[in-house]
């Protein structure tokens, strides 16, 4: 048997000691990668049995409280319900999908707005202990128990007779919150204020000597007219 040739014509115990060489370089890298390539793979595999060791026990725990928890709703849930259900869920992913999507909006939302509702919560906070220190709650709650007094304090015919008559009322109050008559009201009590601690003389001839006054005889005038008008119309009233 002719021993085998090599590419450049020469048999191959008659190659030159170069290309022996270059063979044997390629040889020892192709051993080396194939050595490197099972060094990988048995790297590789003592990984996944690592892994797979660990989470053996997680799966069985897993899978034994599966058990427990299913245990103790098989008398309410089926088995036909769980795929059931399983199959709306795949039906409504893309609902399910919109509905994290928003919700991750509300997230962004809500942190957006942090800062601004911790500074208008600090503001309301100011506001509120402002308002204590003036006075505003002590006010706000003599005027609900004023309020209570009066809801207490009337029947179900006084608020009947109050309805009919809140046009008249409101009108008394329209008229008496006039410049004029709150002026004359509040003269007339700085006066009787001022007036209340004086001595008072009541005989004749100082009453007398008081007509002479011609700011008395004309505060007498309105009085009697006022007096006048009140009579009018209770004779008025008698007569219907």
């Amino acid at each position: 048997m002719n021993p085998p040739i090599a590419s450049n014509g020469y048999a191959a115990h008659d190659a030159p000691p170069q290309m022996l060489a270059e063979l044997h370089q390629k040889l020892d890298a192709l051993a080396a990668q194939v050595q490197y390539l099972a060094e990988q793979a048995k790297q590789e595999r003592q990984a996944r049995d690592e892994l797979f060791d660990t989470l053996m026990p997680i799966l069985n725990d897993a899978l034994r409280l599966t058990g427990e928890q299913l245990a103790e709703v098989q008398a309410d849930v089926q088995l036909p319900d769980l795929v059931r259900l399983l199959k709306r869920l795949a039906r409504n992913r893309q609902n399910i999908e919109r509905l994290l999507d928003l919700m991750e909006a509300l997230f962004e939302f809500a942190d957006v707005l942090a800062p601004i509702g911790s500074e208008a919560f600090a503001k309301l906070t100011a506001s509120l202990s402002e308002a204590e220190r003036r006075g505003y709650f002590v006010f706000a709650r003599g005027g609900l128990r004023i309020l209570d007094e009066i809801v207490t304090s009337f029947g179900e015919e006084d608020i009947k007779q109050l309805g009919d008559n809140i046009v008249l009322i409101l009108q008394t109050i329209k008229q008496m919150t006039q410049p004029e008559v709150m002026n004359f009201l509040r003269r007339t009590i700085v006066t009787v204020e001022e007036q209340a601690g004086a001595p008072v003389d009541i005989s004749y001839r100082a009453l007398l000597a008081q007509l002479r006054d011609p700011n008395v005889r004309r505060g007498l005038a309105l009085i009697l007219r006022t007096l006048s008008k009140i009579g009018a119309e209770q004779g008025e009233a008698h007569k219907t």
